[in-house]
This record gives C-alpha cells, structure tokens and sequence, in this order.
C-alpha cells in the first residue's frame, strides 16, 4: 500500500488545542488562518472553519472566542492592515460553498479586542463550486485565489476600500482534477497549489501572468501522500523558507525549501500531553513571536480525529518542528 511506502516521519508533539468546532460526529473542522498580535503575542487569534456552519475565533488558549454562523464556508485567510471602508483592519475572506453552483468569496473584518467578526458582503469568484482561497497583495493591488472543487483557479481583484465590497476575475488557471490547498508567497510573486492525487503546483501570481502550471512534487506516495491538502509557508528573509504541505493520506506533513522547492523533510504530531493528528485538511503557518509557549512561531493543523469531542486544530510551535527536523 502507499502508505506502507512512505518515507519515514519525525513525530512532534502539539503544545495546544483549540475548543471542538459547533458540528459535532461529522467532519466538519477544515482551515485555520492566523494573526499575530506584534504588540502582544499572546494576544493573538486563530480563525478556524466549521465547513457546515461557519467560523470560529480562537485564541492561543484554545478557547472558543467568538462564532459566526456564515453557513458552508470551506477555507479561510486573512490580512492585516487592509483599508476597509475608509479605515485600517484586519480581513478576513473564506471561500462561500453556501451555493454549489457559484462561488462566492465572503469577507469578513476581525476585531482584534473582541475577536468578533462582521460581515462584509461576498463577491462572485467563478461558477462551480468553492473550496480553497488564499490572499495574494501587490503594492497597486488585493486578490484572493479562488480554488473550484474541479480544479479552476480564479485571480479576483478585491475593492473593500468603499462600505460595500467589490472585485473581478482577472484571469483563470486549470489542473486536472481535484485542487484546494493554496498559499501565495508575496515576496517572490509566487503561488502553489494543491492538486489533491496529483502533487504541488506552482504558478506566477501575478495578473498578468503565465497561467502554466509547473509541478514542483507529486503525491508519490512516499514523500508526499494523496490526498494532498492544506499549503503553509515559514518566510525566512528575502526568498527563503520553506513549503509545508498536508499529507493527508500518511497524517504528516512535508517540508520543501522555497529556493529552489527541494524536499526536505516529514513530521507527524504525535500523542503528548495533547492528542495526535489524523487527516488533516487545512494548516497554517506564522513565524515570529508568539509568546513562550510557540517559540519561533506558530503551526495550526486541522484534526480530523478527535474523540469523543468534535473536530479540532491542534497547535504546535515552529521551533520543535525545527528542532525534529534538524533545521536549526
């Protein structure tokens, strides 16, 4: 079997869990996205999709701070310091599957004091069916990457300067099959992707851009195992870093360098004082200070198994990924 094949994986163990997501006996927990508090790292929040009821606020606690029902809302990102209606926020956009036919991105401004979230509007992003977004600025521009369950990618230029919310796509891309996972690198002007039994795709963010795909990891079922799903960067200084990926189908996660997408290495979130890690679908990543308990960052990861309660995400710091991974 393919799992059998896998390369072997580091095991790390997570230091924090958030609350359960509102569904309960279904899988229903899917993305996180972060923002750091640079004032008060502790402070700072997780947002995390229940994809049949809405999103939650976390805190770094794991304490459940703030719930909006916005019905099937699958992947989430945010941004901060975004001009929204006139003043300095925080935005937040999830892909909108409320309707199969035609996604929607929903946005959202987080309060940082309360956690709360309210309601922007949505902005078309394509017919089919939504599944995974990601952010992408330029210094003349603010998109959102739209990913169709089928595999289409949308570019659409987001306007959340007036009170309600406007965009356009700007240009489409296509794989195969089955996509969601997506992550921009704002420094290099570069996207990945996901393509579920497939592997990692990379594509030139930029609007005007080539709209081919070029593979940079396969799901071999060795270093990277089907389904692949949620993408994460760690940025290290102008270029570098690495990319993370979610193999679902071995419960690990693959690291690659940026500079040149290089395999580097596995882990798993092993059993500790929190539980492990099964079937992840969305993870994220923040590097910087978090307080004492993440050093050198973040790491969000979904769990898909989390008996007896509801589905969760499980937190880990980047410095014991490091760490197990001999990258320090």
């Amino acid at each position: 079997m393919l799992i059998a094949r896998a390369t072997p994986a580091m095991s790390v163990h997570a230091r924090g869990e958030t609350a359960a997501v509102a569904t309960a006996n279904a899988d229903a927990a899917d993305d996180p996205a972060i923002w750091r508090n640079a004032a008060d790292p502790r402070a700072s929040l997780i947002v995390g999709t229940d994809k049949k009821a809405g999103l939650h606020v976390y805190d770094l606690s794991g304490a459940d701070r703030f719930f909006i029902d916005a019905g099937a809302v699958n992947n989430v990102d945010l941004r901060d310091d975004v001009v929204i209606g006139g003043a300095q926020g925080i935005l937040v956009a999830a892909s909108d599957r409320n309707d199969l036919a035609n996604a929607q991105v929903a946005l959202f401004r987080l309060d940082p004091a309360t956690a709360a979230l309210t309601p922007l509007g949505k902005v078309a992003a394509g017919a089919g069916e939504a599944y995974g977004i990601c952010f992408y600025r330029t210094p003349q521009a603010l998109y959102a990457f739209m990913v169709l369950k089928d595999g289409t990618i949308n570019q659409v230029e987001l306007d959340v300067a007036g009170n309600v919310p406007g965009g356009r796509i700007v240009r489409s891309m296509k794989l195969g099959t089955q996509s969601e996972g997506c992550v921009a690198d704002e420094r290099t002007g570069r996207l990945y992707v996901a393509e579920e039994d497939v592997g990692l795709w990379r594509f030139d963010a930029s609007a005007s851009g080539s709209t081919e795909a070029i593979r940079i990891a396969a799901a071999d079922g060795r270093n990277l195992v089907a389904d692949a799903e949620g993408l994460a960067l760690a940025a290290e200084g102008e270029k570098g870093g690495y990319l993370v990926a979610s193999s679902q189908g071995d419960n690990a996660y693959v690291l690659y360098r940026l500079e040149d997408e290089s395999y580097v290495g596995r882990f798993r979130i092993a059993a500790g004082a929190v539980g492990s890690v099964e079937e992840t679908d969305g993870i994220e990543l923040a590097v910087g200070d978090f307080g004492a308990d993440y050093p050198g960052g973040l790491f969000v990861a979904q769990d898909g198994h989390n008996q007896p309660r509801a589905q969760n995400f499980k937190l880990v710091a980047w410095a014991d990924i490091r760490k197990a991974l001999g990258l320090d």
